[in-house]
């Protein structure tokens, strides 16, 4: 659990920085997440970064069911669910204001690590989806949320990417499944995590590469 949530504090703490030095035109811009703009991909990761609290305080299920990468899998993400994801995003954007933006984040990242902190470790929780999950491995998929998407949100803003060595580590390791990355990609970290969630091409050798690793693919929103 501690490197888990060590990375979502380190990972929230400095999007919530970012999101202090935001203006009013750079919440209009257009994002890689279509049809998202800026504003309305942070409205996301937001609620994304908020929902354990709602789940700890409901009642734990008797066992976990799914891992981190199983919650990322594809068969669930079907089209209903991904335009009530899109539809959600954007419900949720018409209430940010800008001057509240960085401290609202805060709030509601530092309310979810508080809950964490206070929860047993091997505490079990159920997700929107109806999964059943370890408390540590639910916390392992909003890094990955605060973290792919703050690529996103670089992106789109012109900025160099933030993700933070802490978050990077949690990210490439449910990517690789534990597994070294092949030597012959000459992939550090942020690469692997560009390539392998689709924020930069793969080229015909690395996919092949990658497949005879047996990396594990993530179904999330781009």
């Amino acid at each position: 659990m501690e490197p888990v949530r060590a990375a979502f504090s380190a990972e929230c703490a400095r999007l919530t920085e970012i999101l202090a030095e935001l203006v009013d035109a750079d919440l209009g811009r257009p994002t890689d997440c279509p049809p998202w703009t800026v504003r309305e991909l942070i409205a996301h990761v937001h609620t994304g970064v908020g929902r354990l609290t709602g789940m700890l305080a409901a009642p734990a299920p008797p066992r976990a069911e799914v891992d981190a990468a199983g919650y990322f899998g594809g068969a669930k993400f079907t089209p209903q669910v991904d335009a009530d994801r899109i539809d959600g995003g954007r419900r949720d954007a018409a209430q940010v204001d800008r001057a509240g933006l960085a401290s609202a984040f805060d709030r509601a990242w530092r309310a979810t690590d508080a809950a964490v902190a206070a929860a047993p470790p091997d505490r079990v929780v159920r997700t929107r989806h109806g999964d059943a999950m370890r408390l540590t491995e639910f916390l392992r998929t909003r890094v990955v949320e605060v973290g792919v998407h703050g690529l996103d949100l670089a992106a789109a803003l012109g900025r160099p990417p933030w993700l933070t060595p802490p978050a990077a580590a949690v990210i490439a390791d449910l990517l690789t499944g534990g597994r070294p990355v092949p030597a012959e990609l000459g992939w550090d970290r942020l690469t692997l995590i560009r390539k392998t969630t689709g924020r930069v091409a793969l080229t015909a050798p690395e996919r092949a590469a990658v497949d005879a690793a047996g990396f594990r693919w993530l179904a999330f929103g781009r």
